[in-house]
């Protein structure tokens, strides 16, 4: 199995270096991040400037293709020119540090990496780990590994979208995976104003609560139970409940 590697954190990320290693042991890995870290990108790509790919080495060989643009940026160029009479099998992207879940899925670049690969009919998933200053990177890892390579072994699961989200507790104990819907609740609606030392506002996004609690069944709330949660994603946004409504309404040009 050929596995494409990529992330949002950079090419020297920890998480990601953790992940090739545990990937390894179910094929081949190919490596193509981001030179710096994308955090927040969500889907953007470049394409009012050129990209640049530096061939990163290690102990005297090439070890990966280090982009100057976004996730979404290094799996289409890997699957579109760098590695284009070589199809992948899987691509992955992660580890990311910290949780992309509900809402947040839309604006992460973790995620967005592996929607790109689903986009060109290749299985994918985004990996994270809940943030902690002492992470333990090595075994999110292998519960990624072990996640992924069930995912795998399903023919069902082809060219499927999955996001895979592991909270801290599950490091360091037993834990249960739980294939959950995603939360669709805001959090981080509230911003601080501040003023700096020259009299300009500024403002800090803050993390604040939904209104409404998620219900139990949502992807933010067995994560805070400490169980390991895996979600089927997909990218066609549209709504077939209101396509079919619409159909009946008297809209003119």
């Amino acid at each position: 199995m050929r596995i494409l590697l990529a992330n949002d954190d950079g090419v020297y990320a920890p998480g990601l270096a953790a992940l090739e290693q545990q990937l390894r042991h179910l094929g081949e890995v190919v490596v193509v991040a981001p030179m710096t870290e994308q955090s927040g990108v969500g889907h953007s790509i470049t394409f009012l400037t050129p990209l640049t790919a530096k061939s990163i080495h290690r102990e005297g060989h090439h070890w990966a293709w280090a982009v100057d643009g976004s996730p979404a940026d290094c799996v289409k160029l890997a699957i579109g020119q760098l590695y284009q009479d070589e199809p992948f099998d899987l691509v992955v992207s992660g580890i990311n540090h910290g949780l992309n879940a509900g809402i947040n899925v839309l604006y992460s670049g973790t995620v967005a990496a592996a929607v790109e690969g689903a986009f060109f009919g290749v299985t994918s998933v985004a990996v994270s780990l809940e943030y902690h200053e002492d992470a333990d990177f090595q075994a999110a890892a292998v519960i990624a590994r072990n996640v992924i390579s069930g995912l795998v072994s399903r023919p069902d699961s082809r060219a499927g979208l999955f996001n895979l989200n592991i909270p801290t507790a599950a490091t360091a104990g037993p834990s249960d995976l739980k294939v959950v819907p995603m939360g669709l609740e805001q959090y981080g609606r509230c911003y601080e104003k501040r003023t700096d030392p020259h009299g300009r506002d500024y403002y800090w996004a803050l993390w604040t609560e939904p209104e409404q609690p998620p219900p139990e069944s949502a992807d933010v709330i067995q994560l805070r139970e400490g169980n390991v949660t895996l979600t089927p994603l997909r990218f066609d946004l549209t709504d077939p409940r209101r396509l079919e409504q619409m159909r009946e309404w008297d809209l003119r040009t």
